[in-house]
């Protein structure tokens, strides 16, 4: 096959991209950099089978030849992310989505939504299940990046019922590992960060709230599967195993040898306070479940961030 991603230079993007290489297909990545790094794909730049086009999806998108998949992937996807560029990131959700639709309609190609558990908000059904409709506030501070995603589901659904358009939307969960910012305000790399630093851990609440961590190389190989065999309803992807961050606090710096201190900041406006995916339809559907468990998935996590200490990217700030 012959696919676009778009936000191929993003952390799940780069990711993606190199699993289509890995199994022979040709890759499209398309990326503005606006939260994607160069790095993440410099060493498929020259790949016979990759091409690069740095563009902004919500602007006019032209690509030549026959496409047999298109991968919407681009969007600022970390707090700190969303709430620096919101209009940027209704944009993408809203015109970076209708010009990848009409990308796929034009090609006659499969359409694959990045859609975000953020659609459920802070929810009052535990676990979620792909059927709950969420408890999302449209006018907080973290609706720019909820109802982005939450239009993006019901224009692709509208394309798919509309032109017949071969749909697929995942909601992805929590997910880590290589290739993850040093500074794009997620847990996880967060506490690595800082960990490494021997600085205090910045920890937001009590701690107490729930989430569930996914490994990078088990969120593709359940997005790769969707794309392959899923059907046009929205599809859970993500680690069913739930930990409180203050867990994932110790364990970092368990696993760091680290001798920070976990520092309690106030809780964020509308963040969740549990976190937990129910995987049913993936697991009967696709055969998936994750395999990658929290403390090897941080081990590794961390071994990536040892290998940035001291470069020019562990510099960088959002």
């Amino acid at each position: 096959m012959r696919v676009l991603i778009t936000g191929a230079a993003g952390f799940l993007g780069s990711h993606l991209t190199d699993r289509f290489i890995a199994d022979g297909h040709s890759v499209v990545g398309l990326d503005n950099f606006i939260t994607g790094h160069p790095d993440n794909i410099a060493h498929l730049i020259g790949h016979d089978r990759f091409t690069f086009i740095r563009h902004n999806i919500s602007e006019f998108t032209y690509v030549a030849g026959e496409l047999d998949g298109v991968l919407h992937f681009a969007s600022p996807a970390s707090p700190i992310d969303y709430l620096k560029l919101p209009i940027q990131t209704l944009k993408v959700g809203s015109l970076g989505t209708h010009n990848a639709l009409g990308i796929a309609l034009a090609k006659k190609a499969r359409f694959f939504l990045a859609s975000t558990s953020e659609v459920y908000g802070d929810p009052l059904v535990h676990p979620q299940p792909e059927t709950y409709w969420g408890n999302v506030n449209p006018v907080g501070p973290r609706g720019v990046y909820d109802e982005a995603k939450r239009f993006a589901e019901a224009l692709t659904m509208a394309y798919h019922r509309s032109h017949g358009v071969d749909t697929r939307i995942v909601r992805i969960f929590n997910t880590y590992g290589p290739r993850m910012r040093p500074f794009d305000g997620r847990v996880v790399s967060n506490f690595i960060v800082q960990a490494l630093a021997n600085a205090p851990i910045t920890m937001y609440g009590d701690g107490s709230q729930t989430r569930s961590f996914c490994y990078v190389s088990d969120e593709v190989e359940g997005i790769y599967r969707l794309f392959m065999k899923g059907d046009a309803q929205p599809t859970n992807i993500g680690n069913p195993v739930e930990f409180t961050v203050r867990q994932l606090a110790e364990l970092v710096i368990e696993l760091t040898g680290a001798s920070s201190a976990i520092v309690s900041r106030p809780l964020p406006e509308d963040d969740p306070k549990v976190r937990k995916p129910d995987i049913t339809k993936a697991r009967t559907t696709l055969g998936w479940e994750p395999s990658v468990d929290l403390r090897e998935g941080v081990k590794r996590t961390i071994e990536f961030f040892r290998g940035l200490v001291g470069t020019p990217r562990m510099q960088e700030r959002a």
